[in-house]
């Protein structure tokens, strides 16, 4: 990544509220063309930092810039950045049309050029054909779809998700993932993603940044995260993980890292069938350890061999290791 242009950089950030709650220390650069995603849980500061970006919230020290520009001085519509929210934000008194030139007109964008641009934007989210609609007679997907066609349409440097997709069902969530990459990939486009999800900010980020406590935890691919887990906070959050306590140490392994041998002592660890589910061409099975109930994901072809309170041994594959 080091050969591509950083189009942001926050360098030594802190917003503090007045409770005390915030972030502090945040540095960060995110290339041109990237989807960063900012995951945890609820509380944890991503939203905070995503508003100092887009100029909703003000820095309390450090300094933020889009393509080597400082812009905590800006106001939000100063920024080269553009936000989309969880709410849609559309005005319902307005067709989609009206919606998506009223920041046009006031950059005083010729009506030629900005009829083209509606026009071509509605196509590239799927939306055309809807000019003359109400946002209330659209789904919530689709009000999503124009929030995020107006905000395009802004051509910002820099493109600012805050949990966009939480609203809609699982459904069209993974619709919207899909479409949003495709855009993104399309355009070229910077994209900020905020959002408690780990399943969406895995199918969507080129690297996500996980946070803990207005911290940051570990910043990486997907890949990365996924497969070294650098604290127990990242292995506990990001996928499913089984934690496995041993002479003074947290050894983690994912279920699907772990092989079911048929009897005892032929692996790891000895271990009884404690209970077995059928999830379709898998089964997900849970063993007990002694005091750990380790799951494990299994073929079908060996659960068929299995009963509940039979005698089995797990061999350990890919793990990280914690002191406990």
């Amino acid at each position: 990544m080091s050969d591509r242009k950083i189009k942001l950089q926050i360098k030594d950030m802190t917003k503090k509220y007045d409770n005390g709650d915030g972030v502090e220390h945040i540095n960060l650069d995110v290339y041109e063309g990237e989807i960063v995603t900012f995951l945890g849980p609820s509380g944890c500061g991503k939203s905070t930092i995503l508003r100092t970006i887009g100029g909703f919230l003000d820095v309390t020290s450090g300094d933020i810039t889009i393509d080597g520009k400082s812009i905590v001085a800006l106001p939000p519509e100063k920024r080269p950045t553009a936000m989309v929210f969880q709410s849609y934000n559309l005005w319902p008194h307005m067709t989609i049309y009206e919606n998506l030139a009223f920041g046009l007109k006031l950059r005083k964008i010729p009506k030629k050029q900005y009829d083209k641009d509606i026009k071509d934007m509605l196509a590239l989210v799927s939306m055309s054909g809807t000019e003359k609609k109400y946002p209330g007679q659209l789904s919530g997907g689709q009000q999503q779809r124009i929030a995020i066609a107006r905000s395009l349409l802004l051509k910002p440097s820099l493109l600012l998700l805050d949990e966009p997709f939480s609203a809609l069902d699982a459904k069209i969530r993974q619709q919207m993932r899909e479409e949003l990459k495709k855009i993104q990939s399309d355009l070229g486009i910077t994209v900020i993603f905020v959002t408690h999800d780990q399943e969406e900010a895995m199918a969507l980020s080129h690297r996500i940044v996980v946070m803990n406590k207005g911290k940051f935890d570990q910043v990486g691919t997907p890949e990365e995260i996924y497969d070294s887990p650098q604290t127990l906070h990242v292995a506990s959050f990001i996928g499913e993980m089984n934690f496995i306590k041993q002479d003074g140490k947290t050894i983690a392994v994912r279920p699907e890292d772990l092989t079911v041998l048929l009897g005892s002592g032929k692996g790891d660890m000895d271990a009884v069938v404690r209970t077995t589910m059928l999830m379709g061409h898998y089964v997900s099975m849970t063993a007990q350890c002694g005091e750990n109930v380790i799951k494990c994901f299994v073929d079908r072809e060996i659960s068929d061999k299995l009963a509940v309170g039979d005698a089995i041994s797990l061999k350990i594959g890919k793990h990280s290791v914690f002191d406990q």
